[in-house]
């Protein structure tokens, strides 16, 4: 950052040292201030070149500028503000004047326009050499090479036996409902708490969700909702015909206790680790507990394809008829033939080279990850009115997302946090709203962990912070900085 004394002038400063100083500091402007330091205007080149056309020296002080009202901005300005000042005035640079009329700094648009998102791709090397192979085979179909290495290559790396690489982990979950025979009429057990692709695919199979809460030990499916549900629908004679347990924000579920009341009703498990593959729960991967898992490489994930999905299990007959059903089921006849309905859910042989790509570095974006979630819960360490995403110590999370909660104690609501963060052009969000409490599933019977509905307090409260694992250092020094400016201005 230029220093103010550097580019500062005053009434008395010789014309010649005013376009030397300017041509040093490389800013493009000049600050002119008065015997006590105080802020009078900028200066331009193009004000100097005018003093000269009027008939100035090199050797003339530049006493005759004309008072102007240059365009400033106050401490509590925000980024946003100042943007949109250098907007709408055509400036690229604005002075930041204190109380008392001083120059704090000035801000400079290539700077301040930088927007912190939550969550952006992190690309390497070695998507491209796959891509390329791709290109110079011919290999652009839907399928290929690259999809059946990326299919054998998550096998291996999650510990299962056979995975089916789709279009998006929406058409992998779906998949997985049909697989597991849910049809018209039935009911399906489901984590509240989760995005809307977890809950969508049961109402594409004309079944009817049925939303689980969360616990407080890790903000998944709570064992405790979990059995009240499965009482509930003995009492009432009937039964779920599958439950989707859904691994939230990179941690897994506690599933041991949640299978084992699975397989007491006799009710198998689809496991949603949408959000967590490169965790695990007691050493096990996240996603191989369930009949069917899903994973997802959007491309806001701790690994992408740009879109896509990929559906896994130990059992050969399940991979086999999603791969059929997600080719359009198309039979096995010289002709297109088709004794059922399919869908175009495979994914290209482009988009899994850049899958088998991002694959060879996911150990490395998981311990990015999680340092960003360190570095975070450090800073504010001591403000114990934020409560951190917990993690037992049956989990392994990836931290995919840096979630916590803030107190009503603190003065702010996440609401009010989220917002102060957008004028600052930092990109942070509620944690998800839980579908018992969306519109489109108002009608959907939920159960709740104790008498009030965890979900809907983890939601209220909830705040998730940018979590990239391609973030600097510097980034994510801004936003704890900001955060401390927000909170304590409070």
């Amino acid at each position: 950052m230029t220093a103010i004394l550097d580019i500062s002038i005053t009434r008395k400063t010789e014309l010649r040292q005013a376009l030397l100083t300017l041509d040093q500091v490389g800013l493009g402007m000049l600050v002119l201030v008065d015997e006590h330091g105080l802020f009078e205007r900028t200066v331009t080149d193009g004000d100097l070149r005018r003093l000269i056309l009027a008939g100035a020296v090199l050797g003339d002080t530049v006493e005759n500028l004309p008072k102007i009202q240059s365009q400033t901005i106050g401490m509590t300005a925000t980024r946003r503000d100042a943007l949109d000042l250098m907007n709408k005035h055509a400036i690229n640079h604005l002075p930041v004047i204190d109380a008392a009329g001083k120059v704090l700094e000035i801000l400079d648009r290539k700077v301040i326009d930088e927007q912190i998102l939550l969550s952006t791709p992190h690309m390497g090397s070695a998507e491209r050499e796959y891509v390329e192979e791709a290109f110079r085979t011919n290999w652009i179909a839907p399928l290929g090479p690259n999809v059946d290495g990326f299919e054998r290559e998550i096998a291996e790396l999650v510990g299962v036996k056979h995975a089916a690489a789709l279009s998006s982990g929406t058409a992998a979950l779906h998949l997985g409902l049909i697989l597991l025979n849910v049809t018209r009429g039935d009911k399906v057990f489901c984590s509240t708490l989760t995005f809307s692709a977890s809950a969508n695919p049961i109402v594409y199979q004309g079944a009817e969700p049925v939303f689980i809460d969360s616990d407080e030990q890790s903000w998944n499916m709570s064992p405790q909702a979990l059995e009240k549900a499965f009482l509930a629908a003995q009492k009432e004679g009937w039964m779920p015909k599958a439950v989707i347990i859904v691994n939230l924000y990179g941690q897994s579920a506690d599933m041991d206790v949640l299978l084992a009341l699975c397989d007491k009703y006799g009710v198998p498990v689809l496991e949603d680790a949408a959000e967590s593959l490169g965790a695990s729960y007691k050493g096990k991967a996240s996603g191989t507990f369930g009949k069917l898992g899903v994973y997802s490489f959007n491309g806001n994930k701790i690994i992408t394809t740009s879109g896509g999905g990929m559906l896994v299990s130990d059992d050969q007959d399940l991979i086999q008829k999603a791969r059929f059903l997600a080719t359009q089921a198309r039979d096995p006849a010289p002709h297109y033939e088709h004794s059922q309905i399919g869908y175009n859910y495979r994914m290209s042989n482009i988009l899994a080279g850049v899958g088998r790509g991002q694959l060879k570095v996911l150990k490395e974006r998981v311990e990015s990850r999680r340092a960003v979630f360190e570095s975070y819960r450090s800073a504010f360490s001591d403000m114990p009115q934020i409560t951190w995403m917990p993690e037992p110590d049956w989990s392994y999370s990836t931290h995919w997302l840096t979630a916590c909660t803030i107190s009503p104690a603190l003065g702010v609501n996440s609401a009010e946090l989220i917002r102060r963060l957008a004028t600052e052009l930092i990109e942070a969000r509620p944690l998800w709203k839980p579908m018992h409490m969306q519109p489109v599933f108002r009608t959907a019977r939920s159960f709740n962990h104790g008498d009030e509905s965890v979900s809907q307090s983890l939601f209220e409260n909830g705040i998730c912070l940018p979590s990239g694992s391609n973030m600097s250092a510097g980034q994510q020094d801004r936003i704890i900085n900001t955060m401390k400016k927000v909170l304590r201005t409070l």
